[in-house]
């Protein structure tokens, strides 16, 4: 497939891969609702995130390695098929037996597992069907389709959780993995092959590329380290966000559907504006810049008082945007910087990287959440993010990227 065809071809994953969004994000919210307003508990939440997470950490770098070596499109297929087993089982299971917190944890478990697998898989396809110069206005739509679904997806999830049980929420998951996987048989996706036989010496050795094509690029391994911190930073508090508005700002259900659909809000601009308009100046000053502006916005979250709702809304979209922009920059930043026959390991490498720093701060989320309380948390995780910002500001290395040709694709 020639690249100058991209867009019409893209077309098709972009549908899919929307209504995939989609359905996920309405089951995520509904069973965040459910879990918010059953348990009320910060550590409930934290170890709900953990079952999410952690498969992605453990097995994420080793995955990297079978999606450079298989064909993408079908990855991404199996991916998509097993997360819909994995539900579909469920959907029986907890309509024969009553909704326990282990259940709850094996389903994000397993779907973490089909996710570990999917999400390097979507952004390692983009070089090899994109050209280079329309990376990032891929990215911004890419971000579009995901706040599209952060605004619907609240909305359609609350309003399932009302009328049915989490049980039959669940099969919406299902419906949407059927469509992704049918938009990805009308695709064709290039596949760099590769000679050498799959062992356990040569998957390590594969491995082991990935992380020196990180390592010997000091400005991208600094930028790494830059969003770990973030990372860290930042997933605490995404679970305490129901919490924050229940306890702090007295809300409920629907009070918690506006906070997610204007964060998606926020997102769509942010995408919007990546989509529509051409950056003529550095990605890395744009990441540096969000940095310091998603902090910004979990300070204020937590120093407003619990009177201030409104206030609360717009600064959460302002989140939104600044989340998106940072999003579709870093990501497009490496699909630059890394060759495209190590992204998809690349790609697992950062995942993990950054997931098991996520993983220890959700660990001492209850303890957060007790101790100094959510509001607090907020300002404290705000005030960290823009030291990174700033920091990341006065590193040379980190500021040098984009500005030269990628010296690791001999790597």
């Amino acid at each position: 497939m020639e690249k100058k065809n991209w867009f019409q071809t893209y077309m098709y994953i972009w549908i899919g891969q929307f209504v995939s969004l989609l359905t996920s994000s309405a089951v995520n919210f509904a069973v965040i609702v459910w879990l918010s307003l059953t348990h009320k508990s910060a550590e409930v939440l934290a170890l709900a995130g953990i079952a999410g997470l952690l498969p992605q950490a453990l097995i994420g770098p080793f995955v990297g390695v079978l999606i450079d070596r298989w064909d993408r499109k079908k990855v991404m297929i199996f991916a998509d098929a097993f997360i819909a087993l994995c539900t579909l089982m469920m959907t029986f299971i907890l309509q024969e037996a009553a909704v326990g917190l282990s259940l709850i944890y094996l389903l994000l478990t397993c779907r973490s597992i089909g996710a570990a697998f999917h999400a390097p898989a979507m952004q390692a396809i983009a070089p090899l069907m994109v050209p280079e110069d329309k990376l990032l206005r891929v990215s911004g739509i890419n971000q579009m389709l995901q706040s599209v679904s952060s605004i619907a997806g609240p909305a359609l999830g609350t309003l399932a959780i009302t009328y049915f049980s989490i049980a039959q929420v669940l099969y919406l998951d299902v419906i949407g993995a059927a469509v992704a996987i049918v938009s990805l048989f009308f695709v064709t996706i290039p596949h760099l092959k590769v000679e050498s036989k799959l062992s356990f010496g040569q998957a390590w050795g594969d491995l082991k590329q990935g992380m020196q094509a990180i390592y010997h690029n000091r400005g991208l391994s600094l930028l790494f380290l830059y969003a770990m911190i973030a990372t860290f930073c930042v997933m605490p508090i995404a679970i305490m966000f129901p919490l924050l508005t229940i306890d702090h700002f007295n809300g409920g259900k629907w009070e918690m559907s506006v906070i997610e659909i204007i964060w998606g809000v926020g997102m769509l601009v942010g995408g919007g504006l990546l989509g529509a308009f051409k950056v003529n100046f550095s990605k890395v000053i744009m990441i540096n810049t969000m940095h310091i502006v998603l902090g910004l916005t979990f300070a204020f979250s937590g120093w407003f008082p619990s009177t201030w709702f409104i206030p609360f809304v717009i600064v959460t979209g302002i989140g939104g945007v600044s989340m998106s922009l940072f999003s579709a920059s870093f990501m497009t930043t490496i699909q630059e910087e890394v060759a495209p026959q190590m992204l998809g390991r690349v790609f697992s490498l950062y995942f993990s990287l950054a997931i098991l720093p996520s993983v220890i701060g959700l660990l001492f989320t209850g303890m957060i959440a007790d101790v100094i309380g959510v509001a607090n948390a907020f300002v404290i995780a705000g005030l960290l993010m823009m030291i990174v910002g700033v920091l990341s500001f006065f590193t040379p290395a980190v500021m040098r990227l984009g500005k030269k040709v990628p010296h690791n694709e001999a790597v």
